[in-house]
């Protein structure tokens, strides 16, 4: 999301003293050093993240940053190899190496190397047989020989003894992704692990081996189905291909083809293994609390030794330039949507900077010209753009979606107007350099984490980008005038472009496939290889747990008779204001239309639209959450103009002016999300369904007004209501670096009388579950359900059961739900389970598993899902391992910035006075498998499940739905209380 400040960023100013310089004209300097171990690195002068970029003498490059807020360290693992370079008869080959890649080695993975080698070379063997075969009824028969062979070598695999391994040293996050140009592995690992992280890492980056191939196979799939159920990704597949009909970029998807799918090679994958992933095609980047000298000789003990051999990546295709406007339409049951793309140079060029900055004038979230004049204007139901830059070409896309009674084709031609008032130069002059700050102080923002340092830096190396332009990038967008974007944008901008209308109706080419019938696959949970016991056998440093004191870290005094709160920003000069009433839509309906209508709203003095642009020049920005029993509006932004930012809030809040052609819109834009909302099948399992299973007919999610009673209702009473919100009790929360700088703001602007109580609350019931199952039809190729049983009342004292339980049995790759649904059977490509704690002291706590799977696997999914919640298997080495893990976890855990509060919040909330963290943990170190297996037994094995099912009925086995409940059909209208409702004009 694109957030919205406007004045510069402090950047740190880093001095070195250098032989070599090489300093462009932005005055960025790139400087060469020799540290105490006689490595070379290389600095920017000017870059806030301090980053030291290494070249290994195997060529393997190395960027390391510190960021000393947390005993952490981001760690990513880039390799210039993505779906661009896949053989054109092995599409998606880069992405399921990316699986493959967490299976293991010969020292790892396996407790018999030689015996498991014999049987994966014949499974290779049969591949190459099977994807040579055109007889479907013998490729079939090799099949059956691939399942018969493979799982005889499960019996000597270790499956998921990767996952087991970074999890028992806390590592979060472990995870890869797969894009046009990159592969890039993934974990957050606590710092004093980097010396079993990086052993682990570069033996995983040395060798490959090819096991649980099968199962494998079949999980990716189920990740081709899900793509085949998300009409967004279907929508850029079109624009992709239109936009590149020579290059890889639209030609190869990075999931590839269900043909190449289903008829792999392992031989090409080992020979695409060979040529891409070797050191000087990869980085190891590091970002966190880390040691210079000494990180970057354990990364030469271990990544070193990897051997260089030369890498040369394909030549790609060179397009012919868009002449010509070309349309694509594509169909899907989610909501209607619209992309215009405009075919760009690539990263790194003059252009892309130009590109960036129209970008953020057009679309900047608060005053760009389509947040103004289309959403803030209310003539779309929602629009925007952006950009995205790769290394041959990039893209310049903008996205709509039509208002009730508004045609796609309407929405194209108001998107187009846009640019073309950017051609006329109709818009501010301040804008141009306000979108440069806006973006300083967003990177500012960003890097306070220092995952999203990490995350630059992978694009700077996947790229081929200096890392001396990208931190120069903005101060060249500085430099550019509002008459030369003017400029370039009408030689740029023309008739040139893709158009793709995503419209409802039956997706074309959907591709359903046989359940192949897999035989599960052995986990041999229990053993270990001896790789996995030395390195269980290192000793970590020893990483002390923190736990905050939340009386001294919060501050608290009052201003004008209302409560504030207070805790110190020390790491930049932003800051955060909430406004907090402990009253929401539990307590009056309206509440949440109301102060949604606000930003529809001028003044007596401005209007709406003048509002937008003066916070956007302050560097302010304002928002509204409204919840069941709590409503907080803020300010955010820069700390200099926090008194500034307030008057107009305050001015706003007391002085808005009803509308009502503003209200009128604003009841439609409700109608079609409402819509939109009945079309997104994801809405209507976790929102629908799943507050239906909690609550049945009389559920928050059904309690609301209807279109006919929102026409009614009276502008002028909802702005009364906003003006009156300020009358019930209410407290303050500041983030910023003084508390004095806040109290003088809230004393000048913040006027009050006597203060009302709230309102009583609505309450609403939670019924028991059980004997029912909840089904609402949806045109998809998956089938989604979810157990939900309601658990005991929450008790503080089964947090750190409940907390190691999740990481055993149901949370992470590692865990038993994950291994056995999709490890082993290859029944889903998502399963996950979790017993989820209330938030609220009295509430009950709920039991819930998540199956994504194909329509005919959902039957033998429900059944493996069902024997492992009613009979945990117990294993003592996953045990230990998510014991260990959850102990690493919260040493490493640091409670920061603005958590500081609200975790105080969510722990009061529960009737916890006190940071019981220490007490959680103590508890966790002294726990044993027996007091899991006890929790299970009185908390989830005994519980009644309520299943909620969103699929096509037509590939459903109602009657097996019918063995496990009875069966309910909900219509979308019943389950959310929509009424039909007649066409809607403007």
């Amino acid at each position: 999301m694109k957030k919205t400040f406007f004045f510069g960023m402090l950047v740190l100013l880093l001095v070195f003293q250098s032989c070599k310089k090489n300093i462009d004209k932005q005055g960025f300097a790139e400087v060469q050093q020799t540290d105490i171990n006689g490595f070379t690195y290389t600095t920017v002068s000017n870059d806030p993240t301090g980053t030291r970029i290494y070249k290994l003498e195997n060529g393997l490059t190395v960027y390391l940053s510190k960021n000393t807020a947390e005993p952490k360290i981001q760690t990513f693992v880039p390799v210039r190899a993505g779906s661009v370079y896949d053989p054109k008869d092995n599409t998606g080959l880069a992405h399921y190496l990316e699986h493959m890649m967490f299976k293991g080695t010969s020292k790892f993975g396996t407790s018999d190397w030689e015996t498991e080698k014999i049987l994966l070379d014949s499974i290779s063997n049969l591949y190459e047989l099977h994807k040579a075969e055109s007889d479907e009824e013998k490729k079939k028969e090799i099949y059956k020989q691939i399942d018969q062979v493979s799982y005889e070598a499960s019996t000597v695999s270790i499956a998921n003894e990767y996952d087991k391994m970074v999890a028992s040293y806390g590592a979060q996050g472990t995870n890869a992704w797969t894009w046009h140009e990159e592969t890039v592995y993934t974990n957050k690992i606590p710092s004093n692990a980097l010396e079993k992280w990086l052993t682990l890492e570069s033996e995983r980056f040395g060798e490959l081996v090819l096991r649980i191939f099968h199962t494998e196979l079949e999980a990716v799939y189920e990740e081709f189905n899900r793509s085949q159920d998300n009409d967004f990704r279907r929508a850029s597949y079109a624009m992709n291909d239109a936009l590149f009909p020579k290059h890889p970029y639209g030609q190869q998807t990075t999931i590839g083809t269900s043909e190449h799918l289903k008829n792999p090679s392992m031989v090409a994958i080992r020979d695409y293994y060979n040529k891409y992933y070797v050191p000087n095609n990869m980085a190891v980047i590091l970002v966190g609390d880390l040691d210079f000298e000494k990180t970057i000789q354990m990364v030469n003990e271990t990544f070193g030794k990897m051997e260089y051999k030369e890498v040369t990546h394909p030549e790609r295709p060179t397009e012919d330039p868009l002449t010509t406007v070309v349309e694509r339409e594509v169909f899907g049951p989610e909501t209607e949507r619209l992309n215009i793309a405009f075919r760009t140079p690539a990263m790194g060029t003059e252009d892309e900077i130009k590109i960036k900055i129209i970008d953020m004038i057009l679309s900047n979230s608060t005053a760009g010209l389509i947040d103004l004049n289309l959403n803030k204007a209310q003539k779309v139901q929602q629009s925007g753009s952006y950009t995205q830059f790769l290394n041959d070409y990039g893209m310049h896309v903008f996205y709509g979606s039509p208002k009730s009674g508004q045609t796609l084709e309407e929405v194209k031609d108001l998107l187009l107007g846009q640019i073309e008032e950017v051609k006329k130069g109709n818009f501010d002059d301040w804008l141009t350099n306000a979108v440069v700050n806006d973006l300083k102080l967003q990177k500012m923002k960003n890097y306070e984490d220092a995952s999203n340092v990490a995350y630059d830096l992978v694009e700077s190396f996947v790229h081929f980008q200096d890392w001396k332009d990208r931190v120069a990038l903005l101060d060249k967008m500085k430099k550019v005038s509002k008459e030369e974007l003017v400029a370039f944008a009408n030689e740029f901008y023309k008739d040139n472009y893709v158009v793709v209308y995503k419209r409802q109706g039956e997706p074309s080419n959907v591709v359903k496939v046989e359940n192949p019938g897999i035989t599960p696959v052995e986990l041999n949970r229990d053993k270990k290889s001896d790789f996995f016991v030395q390195l269980d056998s290192v000793q970590m440093p020893k990483l002390e747990p923190v736990f905050i004191d939340y009386e001294k870290a919060i501050t608290n005094s009052e201003v004008n008779n209302v409560p504030l709160s207070y805790v110190a920003n020390e790491r930049n000069d932003l800051m955060e204001l909430n406004l907090i009433f402990d009253m929401g839509s539990e307590h009056n309906k309206q509440l949440p239309i109301a102060l949604n209508y606000l930003e529809y709203l001028g003044t007596d003095q401005m209007s709406a639209e003048d509002i937008s642009k003066e916070f956007y020049k302050l560097g302010v920005d304002y928002g509204v959450r409204t919840r069941g029993e709590q409503t907080v509006i803020y300010l955010s932004g820069l700390r200099e103009n926090l008194s500034e930012g307030l008057r107009l809030l305050e001015d706003l809040w007391a002085n808005a002016v009803p509308n009502q052609e503003a209200y009128d819109k604003y009841v439609l834009k409700i109608a079609k999300s409402r819509e939109e909302t009945k079309a997104n099948k994801g809405a209507i399992l976790w929102n629908g369904l799943f507050s239906y299973g909690q609550y049945g007919e009389n559920s928050p999610t059904r309690d609301i007004y209807t279109i006919n009673e929102l026409k009614q209702m009276q502008p002028q009473t909802l702005v009364d209501l906003i003006k009156g919100l300020k009358e019930y009790k209410h407290r303050f929360f500041y983030y910023g670096k003084d508390i004095e700088e806040a109290k003088t703001a809230i004393a000048a602007y913040h006027k009050i009388t006597d203060l009302k109580p709230y309102p009583a609350k609505k309450e609403y019931s939670k019924q028991d579950t059980g004997d029912n199952v909840f089904f609402t039809n949806y045109d998809m190729v998956q089938a989604e359900m979810v157990f939900l049983g309601k658990g005991n009342t929450f008790d503080a004292n089964q947090m750190a059961k409940a907390q190691v339980f999740n990481s055993y049995f149901g949370s992470g790759l590692s865990s038993i739900v994950f291994q056995e649904i999709r490890e082993s059977q290859s029944l889903a490509y998502a399963a996950f389970s979790a017993h989820s704690l209330a938030s609220k002291k009295g509430e009950p706590n709920y039991t819930y598993a998540y199956i994504g799977t194909q329509a005919n696997k959902l039957n033998q999914a429900v059944d493996a899902m069902l024997d492992l919640m009613t009979e945990m298997p117990e294993v003592q080495a996953n045990f230990d391992a998510a014991k260990e893990a959850t102990l690493n976890k919260m040493a490493a855990e640091r409670v920061l910035d603005k958590d500081i509060f609200w975790n105080y919040e969510s722990l009061k909330k529960r009737g916890i006075r006190e940071n019981n963290a220490k007490a959680i943990y103590d508890e966790v170190a002294q726990m044993e498998l027996n007091d899991l297996a006890t929790f299970f037994t009185d908390n989830i094995a005994e519980t009644d499940y309520t299943l909620l099912v969103v699929g096509n009925k037509n590939d459903l086995d109602v009657k097996a739905l019918e063995k496990l409940g009875k069966v309910k059909e909900l219509d979308v209208d019943y389950l959310f209380n929509y009424e039909t409702p007649p066409p809607i004009k403007d």
